[in-house]
């Protein structure tokens, strides 16, 4: 049954891409594919997805190019997909504006559990996004207006990606509440923590550079050793 739905796969090995959309079509996914990381830019940029699951190594221009690409004008999620286990990979992905990774090789399941919790989570930043409401949410000098999707720094508006903007805000309405990693990963990534800090701690490292007045002594989002984080109302 087709839930409306679009994927780009933009992978060059023919068989891993044929067995991620068999499964995507599966569950109601429509789905293409592209070999090659031209083409993916082109398709991507077309409108026509709802995500994209970008391999890091292709032919034409790498993963990691296509996303800094794609970024400049989409703000779909955007899911890479590794088969190197290093975090500077995972790392140089989430700073180019990739909303999450997934490392080969990986269970069907686990795909199409984090194409659905990226895709949902998305939806309700949309969802909120479009609420007619007219209110503000501030704490210190950071403002966020949930329904128009701005963020303010001491008056000065601040552009943020869609990871980004979901974790500040959800910092921002729990203010002074120290929030483990794992707490994070469930609530922005929308599934449970699997052990792999790397991308809540490179999205509050991007947070750190664009908020606070020295990054490398953050007074606004503080590290609490052990446990994890806390904005500083």
């Amino acid at each position: 049954m087709k839930n409306g739905k679009k994927i780009l796969i933009v992978e060059d090995d023919s068989a891993i891409a044929e067995i991620e959309r068999d499964y995507l079509e599966i569950d109601g996914f429509g789905v293409e594919l592209v070999d090659n990381g031209t083409d993916g830019i082109v398709r991507g940029s077309s409108g026509e997805f709802d995500l994209i699951l970008l391999d890091v190594m292709l032919p034409g221009a790498d993963g990691f190019a296509v996303c800094r690409k794609l970024r400049e004008t989409m703000d779909i999620p955007i899911l890479m997909v590794t088969a190197r286990q290093e975090d500077i990979d995972k790392i140089r992905g989430l700073g180019l504006g990739a909303d999450d990774y997934i490392v080969k090789p990986f269970s069907p399941g686990e795909l199409v559990a984090r194409v659905k919790s990226n895709l949902a989570q998305y939806e309700r930043l949309r969802s909120r996004s479009a609420m007619p409401a007219d209110g503000e949410l501030k704490v210190g000098q950071i403002a966020i207006r949930p329904q128009s999707r701005r963020v303010y720094v001491r008056g000065e508006e601040l552009t943020l990606k869609n990871k980004e903007y979901e974790l500040l805000l959800f910092m921002l309405e729990h203010a002074d509440m120290v929030l483990s990693k794992e707490t994070l990963y469930e609530k922005i990534w929308g599934y449970d923590a699997i052990g792999d800090s790397a991308t809540v701690a490179v999205h509050i490292n991007r947070l750190r550079e664009k908020i606070e007045d020295n990054p490398g002594d953050p007074k606004v989002i503080q590290t609490v050793w052990g446990a994890g984080y806390r904005f500083k109302a």
